[in-house]
């Protein structure tokens, strides 16, 4: 899953309609830049590729006053919409995004109903838990993992991956519940 994927869709869905420009100044406003690959020429590439595979709808405007050729607004399709939000909730849900993924998700989280946001949560603490039970699970009882070298700290780094992931979920869980931010469907 690709994070400027879910982010320019993201972008251009919550403008309306948007040129590459509009999309690419959103991202850097929202630090994108900074956490993730939504480069200026990510966002142009994504922008053509989810155009081909009819994600996107292009609208040529006035042309340029410089006189270069006219600039293209985009405009999420139904399939694009369908796309996009299959991207967000698998964001949401799966134990192991990549964390540029992870941000673009909850940087977005607002475009879901709250109760939709907390159940997907919710999804995502189980399938923690479930995956640092895994891990554990592989070793034998009494397991000292600094006697195990450097095998060791790579499991110790994912046992406490797991820990500190599902900790910070459930405390975004927390604050969804007692009303953080304004989600789809509020006034």
């Amino acid at each position: 899953m690709s994070a400027v994927r879910l982010l320019v869709l993201g972008a251009v869905r919550r403008r309306g309609r948007a040129h590459g420009y509009q999309v690419r100044s959103d991202l850097e406003s929202w630090g994108a830049h900074e956490w993730s690959n939504a480069t200026s020429g990510s966002v142009y590439h994504a922008l053509k590729a989810m155009s081909a595979q009819g994600l996107l709808l292009p609208h040529e405007t006035t042309p340029s006053e410089a006189g270069g050729p006219p600039r293209l607004e985009y405009e999420v399709t139904e399939e694009g919409e369908r796309e996009y939000f299959a991207l967000l909730r698998a964001a949401l849900t799966r134990h192991d995004p990549r964390l540029d993924v992870l941000a673009a998700a909850v940087g977005l989280i607002e475009d879901l109903p709250r109760p939709q946001a907390v159940d997907l949560l919710r999804e995502r603490a189980r399938a923690m838990d479930d995956w640092r039970t895994a891990v554990a699970g592989q070793l034998p009882p009494g397991t000292d993992l600094e006697t195990w070298g450097p095998v060791g700290e790579v499991i110790g780094l994912w046992l406490h991956t797991a820990e500190s992931r599902a900790q910070w979920t459930h405390r975004l869980i927390g604050r969804l519940e007692a009303g953080a931010f304004r989600m789809a469907g509020e006034d």
